[in-house]
């Protein structure tokens, strides 16, 4: 089975102008798809950025040919309704190019409407809804619902010919085995390899189905030392050892993760300096059970990182996989 090599747009650390260019130069190195982060605020101050990923996406998808998702969290600050209706948009203009993963949220996005953050239990029977009520729209039908969210009389007007497909975003097995019940494929992020095991048999067991997506943190640099730097500059809040879906601000990501140790920055991103070295770990971590893997630059820096994928890592990743 051929593995597809996709790139994440990370919009919480480059401007939407340049991400935008970021995404029409990785179509060009020969990445063969991409996916972006919807956030409304940063993982910290230092990253500095958080465009809109929905404009983003239109303006990517018509200046590209290739596939673009988007991991994304109906039931607080998006209404399912309005999440059902950008999702139709996209697909409608762009058959078969589109697709969205589907998460309970992080509060650092969803606090902004003073609600109180639900516990993971309430959050997940707020996501399971929010899905029946998205994927009734999609299919045309007018939606009614009074739970965890409600809606009255809703319809999606402009429909795509058939709906794109709606992954499931999880991170632990047990928030896997449950989103296998509903969704249309898997998507997650690069962790030690036990526990990487454990979430595909997890959405395997319970009869999972579609493609497994793992997003992989990655620091390609001159020296091993310059790479280290990048990930203590811009992707150390992945050191912060408990839950990152309750922290409310970048402020309070910056305090939490406070001075790390290089062991440890090491645990939130590959780091390396030799491009080989590093598609042989991104390789080891796809063939744990992932038919597609997208890779995640941490630098601001993305035109360097582009070149190198092109250059180096790219073919030395295909060769692993």
């Amino acid at each position: 089975m051929m593995v597809l090599v996709g790139y994440h747009a990370s919009h919480e650390q480059v401007p939407p102008s340049r991400l935008l260019a970021a995404v029409v130069r990785a179509e060009q190195a020969g990445f063969d798809a991409a996916m972006c982060s919807d956030h409304l605020a940063p993982w910290g101050v230092r990253q500095g950025e958080s465009g809109y990923a929905w404009s983003w996406l239109g303006a990517a998808l018509a200046a590209t040919s290739f596939s673009l998702g988007v991991v994304t969290a109906p039931g607080q600050r998006y209404h399912p309704v309005i999440t059902a209706q950008a999702i139709a948009t996209l697909e409608e203009m762009f058959p078969g190019r589109f697709w969205a993963a589907l998460g309970s949220g992080e509060a650092v996005n969803e606090h902004i409407t003073g609600d109180a953050w639900p516990v993971k239990e309430r959050r997940n029977t707020r996501l399971e809804q929010s899905v029946h009520v998205i994927r009734d729209l999609l299919a045309g039908n007018e939606v009614t619902h009074d739970g965890e969210i409600t809606v009255h009389r809703a319809r999606v007007w402009s429909l795509p010919a058939s709906p794109p497909p709606l992954l499931g975003a999880a991170v632990t097995a047990e928030t896997a085995g449950w989103v296998a019940q509903w969704a249309d494929g898997l998507a997650t992020v690069a962790q030690p390899p036990d526990v990487l095991e454990g979430v595909v048999r997890a959405y395997r067991d319970a009869g999972g189905r579609g493609p497994r997506v793992l997003q992989v943190h990655v620091a390609l640099e001159d020296t091993e030392d310059e790479a280290l730097r990048v990930v203590r500059e811009q992707w150390r809040h992945a050191v912060i050892p408990s839950s990152l879906w309750d922290i409310e601000q970048p402020e309070d990501f910056d305090a939490l993760a406070g001075d790390p140790s290089d062991e440890k920055l090491r645990q939130g991103a590959l780091v390396s300096a030799d491009a080989s070295e590093l598609a042989d770990r991104i390789a080891a971590l796809a063939h744990l059970g992932f038919d597609r893997v997208y890779l995640h630059g941490v630098g601001t820096d993305q035109s360097a990182f582009l070149d190198r994928a092109e250059r180096d890592l790219l073919p030395a990743l295909r060769r692993a996989l």
